[in-house]
């Protein structure tokens, strides 16, 4: 990853919750981090994106880093095409289809060597539940603390958010994007996030809510055939995990309507352990 380069920011092209995106170079763009998000976050996402591209997982090369106007940003190659959202959203890709590439994509993620600079899931969790502005009970705050513990993360790499909203589909193949919080955690953990995403956020968001239950049961089921996995063995492996996930989405804020139903999976995970 080189240092900043040379460029010029051009038009918009996309924006996020935490970042614009803008034309940069000839086939490059700039990632320009919004003026909430703080620089040490920013610079943790360029390294993580950085760390797993040269490991050879699915994420996009980082091209240097830039200042511009006091705002952080990456510079990365032009990724041009919808998002498999926005296709899976027209009904120009089905449900079947669309699961089929986010497996296709976190199998990838799961094979792919996790990079030394790539943190461990005890090390994620604990900055999160010692910055974030959600507040966490203490007994439940430590109780998250003791899951970990117990289920043993391990050292395989996750993305940690992978959706159809972080897909792109360009002329060469699907990407992942939004590395930010790649974490050294099971395979588990991915697909635990997905359901949740795909079964608890995205249903209250679109006119029909079946389809990303839909995709969501397609990625579960595509995933186990490519993994070689019983369906039956990896839903108890996700289950295990989806605390983890309520606890992640819970201190990022994600979907603020579906905290209640977050922390009740929490708190029941919780009580589980504490009579076990």
């Amino acid at each position: 990853m080189r240092g900043s380069l040379g460029g010029k920011i051009g038009e918009k092209i996309g924006e996020g919750a935490a970042a614009d995106i803008h034309a940069w170079a000839p086939g490059e763009v700039v990632k320009l981090f919004k003026a909430h998000v703080s620089r040490r976050l920013s610079w943790h996402e360029a390294r993580m994106t950085d760390a797993v591209f040269r490991a050879g997982g699915p994420a996009p090369e980082v091209l240097g880093t830039v200042t511009v106007e006091g705002r952080f940003g990456i510079v990365l190659p032009r990724l041009d095409g919808p998002t498999l959202l926005h296709l899976s959203r027209t009904g120009a890709m089905t449900p079947r289809e669309t699961g089929a590439i986010v497996a296709s994509l976190c199998l990838a993620v799961h094979q792919t060597p996790p990079p030394p600079d790539v943190v461990s899931l005890h090390e994620l969790m604990d900055s999160l539940l010692r910055s974030s502005s959600r507040t966490l009970a203490a007994p439940i705050d430590a109780g998250v603390r003791a899951l970990i513990e117990r289920l043993q993360p391990g050292d395989g790499l996750c993305h940690v958010d992978p959706h159809p909203g972080n897909v792109i589909m360009t002329a060469a193949g699907p990407r992942l994007v939004d590395w930010t919080w790649a974490v050294r955690a099971p395979a588990a953990l991915d697909l635990g996030c997905c359901h949740v995403m795909l079964s608890e956020f995205a249903p209250a968001q679109v006119a029909d809510p079946e389809r990303p239950r839909a995709v969501n049961a397609a990625v579960q089921a595509e995933y186990a055939r490519l993994s070689g996995r019983s369906p039956e063995a990896l839903t108890a492996a996700q289950e295990a995990w989806l605390p983890i996930a309520c606890a992640f989405y819970l201190l990022l804020r994600v979907f603020p309507a579906r905290d209640r139903w977050l922390i009740e999976r929490v708190e029941e995970a919780v009580r589980d352990l504490a009579f076990t």
